[in-house]
């Protein structure tokens, strides 16, 4: 009996490790500036294309909102006068992934209007526009709802709404670092937190308006202030805060 024990444990284990899948690029944030190779700046207030950035965000994004320290890289929303700064960056056109586990290490800022967010957008979006193109949120935070991470995604079938979404309730998700993650096969996308899945989106019909997810998608790391989703009502005591990132990994 023994034996075959031995040798059922000795299978399983021989199958995990020929199914485990390869890290494949991993960014920690070790250097003393962003690696111009890896990630675009965003600037501004979205204007003309897409004022607001779309959401009727108040925050205007500069290249001085951010600092890499330890290996982190430290996002910074502050208030200056009467306007609101922080910093967004992009991996299009350098960085895009199609399917594997994706995971981003991070500590999110808190307070009432404040929405730090990881995630990814398909890389023809110049090509088809948004919601064709595709969006996976992987982590959205916002203030004005603690102790709630939203996972998301937008397609063209949803018109851009946020129909294909899980609200999770973790009553520490403002303290310290939570690893989040996504599980993307040519098949479903499955989110998890420290682990633990919270959501997973498998239509059974599969086209480009209902899974646009077939493609390279490029990353997106940035805080907002206020707008539809953040919340017009913005406490201005929280500033500044600060959202730290640790890492970001690919595995295939």
């Amino acid at each position: 009996m023994i034996k075959y024990v031995f040798i059922l444990l000795f299978s399983i284990g021989c199958f995990g490790q020929s199914n485990q899948r390869k890290l494949i690029w991993q960014e920690d944030f070790n250097g003393k500036e962003l690696n111009n190779n890896t990630w675009n700046f965003e600037m501004g207030d979205g204007c003309p294309e897409v004022c607001g950035w779309g959401n009727n965000e108040k925050q205007v994004y500069t290249q001085n909102n951010h600092t890499l320290v330890e290996g982190n890289l430290i996002i910074t929303i502050n208030k200056e006068g009467d306007k609101y700064t922080s910093t967004r960056i992009t991996t299009a056109g350098k960085k895009e992934f199609m399917y594997g586990r994706i995971e981003v290490r991070a500590k999110i800022p808190t307070g009432k209007g404040i929405w730090p967010a990881f995630w990814m957008l398909g890389s023809n979006i110049k090509k088809v526009g948004w919601p064709l193109c595709g969006e996976i949120d992987i982590l959205e935070y916002v203030g004005r709802e603690p102790n709630k991470v939203f996972t998301s995604l937008h397609t063209q079938a949803s018109h851009g709404n946020t129909i294909n979404t899980k609200v999770t309730e973790i009553k520490t998700i403002e303290e310290g670092f939570h690893v989040y993650a996504i599980d993307w096969t040519k098949d479903k996308i499955e989110f998890f937190v420290d682990q633990q899945s919270v959501y997973v989106f498998a239509p059974e019909v599969k086209n480009e308006i209902t899974w646009p997810y077939n493609q390279p998608f490029y990353f997106i790391v940035n805080t907002a202030v206020g707008g539809n989703f953040g919340g017009h009502d913005i406490d201005d005591t929280i500033f500044p805060q600060e959202f730290v990132i640790d890492y970001i990994k690919v595995y295939q």
